[in-house]
């Protein structure tokens, strides 16, 4: 399956771009780190961070599941021939064959809101992968995702959405702070909305409980 056509089928109309939750209609939004705790220790903080990044994703996706790694690159104005390889796939992929798979498409401005020009400095460049979960090294990415605003390295400071096509579900981590799981199904989401409920952002809690409680 394409990734043009498995948004058509499970995510009609959706630009994948932050902020997922904002954007569709059944998903949860996650804390990754207790501000509080930044304040006191970063290191704890980022252990948090870290620990819940891993057992979300490990929730979400299992070894066997065939996924999409989809990153939203931002290199100012360059013509496509310019453009290289990102890293991220170098270094994180253990199976160097998928490799030969990576998709390149350059899309104008999808930052920009509805009622703005698109700009081509701000072009954004879309890495597309297909591979299996077990093709990549997925905690050492989920670090590096994490750290992109706290000085450690290494970071990465695009936006990659990694997306499970067996279950039909897109997750994207957006910083240290949180992370967005969308779905095309109620069912695919409701047990981690239940075994990680009180890791939920308070302030969309209640939209959220709405959507899988049923209380409009």
């Amino acid at each position: 399956m394409t990734f043009d056509k498995f948004i058509n089928d499970y995510f009609p109309n959706l630009i994948v771009r932050p902020p997922l939750l904002y954007n569709w209609n059944t998903g949860i939004r996650f804390e990754l780190g207790d501000p509080h705790l930044y304040d006191l220790d970063v290191s704890h903080y980022m252990e948090q961070v870290y620990s819940r990044t891993t057992e979300l994703f490990r929730a979400l996706f299992m070894k066997d599941d065939d996924i999409f790694i989809v990153t939203n690159a931002i290199f100012a104005y360059r013509y496509k021939y310019q453009v290289k390889k990102l890293k991220l796939y170098s270094r994180y992929i253990r199976n160097k064959q998928v490799l030969k798979n990576l998709k390149l498409t350059i899309i104008p401005d999808i930052y920009a809101e509805d009622d703005e020009e698109p700009n081509e400095e701000n072009n954004t460049y879309r890495y597309i992968i297909n591979c299996k979960v077990s093709d990549v090294d997925n905690l050492s990415l989920l670090k590096a995702i994490c750290n992109q605003d706290v000085g450690i390295k290494p970071s990465i400071h695009h936006d990659v959405f990694f997306i499970n096509i067996n279950k039909g579900l897109i997750f994207h981590i957006y910083d240290d702070r949180g992370c967005d799981v969308i779905s095309s199904s109620i069912l695919q989401l409701k047990d981690i909305y239940i075994k990680f409920n009180e890791w939920i952002l308070d302030y969309d809690r209640e939209e959220i409980k709405k959507i899988f409680e049923g209380k409009h």
